[in-house]
């Protein structure tokens, strides 16, 4: 039955917000959204509806620059072993002004590589205008034999795609039959079968969150449902979390878990452990200058701290406090002149960590494993402390990554978070120095944080028909 657009606008408020989540916890909406397993029975030449990690960069060989295409194997030779034509959707990027969007091209090439078949990719499959999928699409998988992977060519070559992402709430009631149409289209021409096996769709795209709603059935692929179920579910039990970046919105994540009661110890650095920092100074009844960082006339800057995160980070910090949480932060700071100092002057911009950090850190990091070694411990670490990309400003982020060896050596369970975090332990040290590391940042932030993650609970809608 076509997916009506009362349903898509209720679930398009509730993503974006001003209706509210259903307030469960991430182990609530994992427990309502079934498993590959299930449909197990579904006939040999069913098509199956794939949202696949497919943002990828491919290098030049095997096992280069294409994790999330590996991650995805075991669920598609899942579906090739039963015979299911499996049709794989997702995105490459984002679309840029006045730039062509990526092709998800060479991604196909090197899945076909991993899965041992070829993988087709179908061009102009959206009328984006109407959100109905082009007559060749349903005509290619027809033609498609048992056990075929097919892959719809960059669903962000699609405006309808994204535009939830800064939709008003005014314009969602006019957006909902557009994308209900899209949803509506796909089940009729591609597949009623969907399966979501991209744990880094997190952002509110219409393939990973409207798409499920029109759907007989839907499901968690293994790689994504393990990655939940296991280290995701050990993170929320974090007692040292590493928290840093640029990004200040990161506050919320950050105090959602402060509020679960389990955290011991917050290390932080970057933008975040500025935030921080003024707000222990304030809170001790003193100040402390960020330079730049709280100059309004940088507000349009992704640096830039308003009064309202300080007043935030006061808060935190309180509570943690009440909870007997111990906050480590920055104590000099690595200038853009490399200057190292430890306070800042109105016109001053932090890049790094100083030396003085780096041994506090350490220190830190050795009282840590002294109180908890033989203890079954999570550690969650996420984000870079300064502007690693320049070796001018690695040196805090390069030093930290040997801390993470140190606490695995020790016992304890250390998880990264992906994004820059993951990239800095690809660059600086091994696979094998922690514990897990995620391939996907924003939704980890999102599975721990203040926000439940959108597929999640548009999965769940979609299974439970609401």
């Amino acid at each position: 039955m076509p997916v009506a657009t009362d349903r898509v606008l209720h679930l398009a408020r509730t993503l974006k917000g001003f209706d509210p989540h259903p307030g469960l916890s991430l182990e609530g909406y994992l427990a309502e959204i079934p498993r590959l397993d299930s449909l197990a029975n579904l006939p040999s030449g069913t098509p199956v509806l794939v949202r696949g990690d497919v943002d990828a960069k491919p290098g030049p060989s095997l096992g280069e620059g294409d994790i999330r295409l590996r991650s995805m194997k075991e669920t598609l030779e899942f579906g090739r072993g039963r015979g299911w034509k499996q049709i794989i959707f997702g995105h490459l990027g984002r679309k840029q002004p006045d730039k062509p969007i990526g092709s998800l091209a060479k991604v196909a090439a090197r899945l076909g590589e991993i899965m041992g078949c070829e993988v087709p990719v179908i061009a102009d499959w959206l009328n984006d205008a109407t959100g109905n999928v082009q007559e060749h699409v349903r005509e290619a998988i027809s033609a498609a034999p048992p056990g075929s992977i097919l892959m719809l060519e960059n669903v962000r070559g699609y405006d309808l795609e994204t535009v939830l992402w800064k939709a008003k709430e005014p314009a969602l009631a006019e957006l909902a039959p557009r994308l209900a149409a899209m949803a509506n289209s796909i089940a009729e021409r591609v597949a009623t079968v969907y399966v979501n096996e991209a744990l880094s769709a997190g952002s509110l795209d219409a393939s990973s969150t409207i798409v499920p709603l029109a759907m007989q059935h839907v499901a968690l692929g293994n790689y994504i449902a393990r990655e939940f179920t296991g280290p995701m579910l050990d993170c929320l039990k974090a007692k040292l979390v590493i928290f840093s970046g640029i990004k200040i919105d990161k506050l919320d994540d950050l105090e959602a878990m402060i509020d679960r009661g389990t955290i011991r110890t917050i290390l932080s650095a970057g933008s975040l452990a500025m935030a921080l920092t003024k707000a222990s100074a304030l809170l001790e009844g003193h100040d402390f200058c960020l330079g730049v960082t709280e100059d309004p006339a940088h507000k349009d800057k992704p640096y830039y701290i308003p009064p309202e995160r300080i007043e935030q980070a006061k808060r935190m910090i309180a509570s943690g406090q009440k909870q007997g949480i111990e906050f480590v932060l920055p104590v000099d700071f690595k200038l853009g002149d490399q200057r190292v100092v430890e306070t800042l002057s109105p016109g001053d911009q932090q890049f790094d960590i100083g030396p003085k950090t780096i041994a506090h850190f350490e220190r830190k990091i050795g009282e840590f494993i002294a109180a908890h070694q033989g203890q079954p411990t999570a550690v969650f670490h996420n984000g870079v402390f300064g502007m690693f990309e320049d070796s001018r400003y690695e040196t805090g982020t390069k030093s930290f990554v040997a801390q993470l060896k140190r606490m695995k050596d020790a016992g304890l369970s250390v998880y990264v978070g992906g994004g820059e975090g993951g990239t800095a332990l690809e660059k600086y040290g091994q696979p094998d120095w922690v514990t897990h590391c995620f391939t996907a940042g924003g939704t980890v932030l999102n599975a721990l944080g203040a926000e439940p993650v959108p597929y999640l609970v548009a999965l769940r809608a979609a299974a439970n028909g609401h």
